[in-house]
């Protein structure tokens, strides 16, 4: 049976974890290895049977455990070669990190074949990525851009799991200590996807078969995750839409602690 982790989300770090009891695949490694080793033995899954390792985009809160962890488990990682590069100036790639190049073609690691597309994020060459296990049931992993572009929305349409983005509450933002070049940074179309921004496009996912649907990379400053599930309920509902009949709508939690069976 397969399953969805998110071992963390969020500003201070994201890793998610997708596959079965035996073994799985880490969508990025936001947090140190030791971190990542406890929150996977905490869920009785050992780390030596990651098979690969997909990095979205060089933000340290999306690899600040890879060249550990990678390099103690010797998986494979993939990333786009503008990751790549980044990940070399920063010192990140050794002879023990195995990384390859994942093009728009995908590829396949045991019984999971995984496909990137395009993100809009202030980042060298950032992806998202779609999962499908040998179910046949598809999970898409939506985070870090600043507005949903043509190419992912084409991407998760239909997935049977959809992680999205769910990061501020703009008027939060707005009002918050942030810096006024932080602000602009965030709202801007390479930034972060806003509460609204994520609930305008549920409703068109949960009418394509997508039935469950997780807020993903949220805020610690400028959200509250109440506020995020509420803003996104809000407008399935105003679509007519059920909770728990029509789809099932989770938070990630910073450390997180959900889980998805299908």
């Amino acid at each position: 049976m397969t399953r969805l982790y998110p071992l963390f989300s969020g500003s201070k770090g994201s890793c998610y974890y997708l596959g079965s009891q035996q073994k799985g695949i880490l969508i990025d490694i936001g947090r140190s290895a030791k971190q990542i080793e406890n929150a996977l033995n905490e869920r009785e899954l050992d780390p030596e049977k990651i098979t690969a390792i997909f990095i979205t985009h060089e933000h340290t809160d999306h690899i600040q455990g890879l060249k550990v962890f990678a390099g103690r488990y010797g998986m494979k990682v993939y990333a786009s070669a503008g990751t790549i590069s980044q990940l070399e100036q920063k010192g990140i790639i050794t002879p023990k990190v195995h990384i390859e190049q994942i093009t728009a073609k995908g590829i396949e690691t045991d019984d999971i074949k995984v496909r990137p597309f395009r993100i809009s994020h202030d980042c060298a060459e950032g992806f998202g990525y779609v999962a499908e296990t040998a179910d046949g049931r598809k999970t898409a992993f939506a985070t870090d851009t600043g507005y949903i572009t043509e190419e992912m929305s084409e991407a998760v349409m239909g997935c049977d799991t959809v992680v999205i983005e769910s990061n501020h509450d703009v008027r939060m933002l707005q009002s918050g200590g942030y810096p006024y070049i932080l602000k602009q940074r965030i709202l801007s179309d390479v930034g972060h996807l806003s509460n609204d921004a994520c609930a305008g496009k549920l409703a068109e996912l949960v009418r394509s078969g997508s039935t469950r649907i997780m807020l993903a990379h949220l805020s610690r400053e400028n959200n509250i995750p109440l506020l995020a599930e509420q803003t996104a309920l809000s407008e399935l509902e105003a679509n007519g839409m059920k909770r728990n009949v029509d789809f099932i709508l989770k938070v990630a939690k910073e450390d997180g602690n959900n889980v998805l069976l299908y």
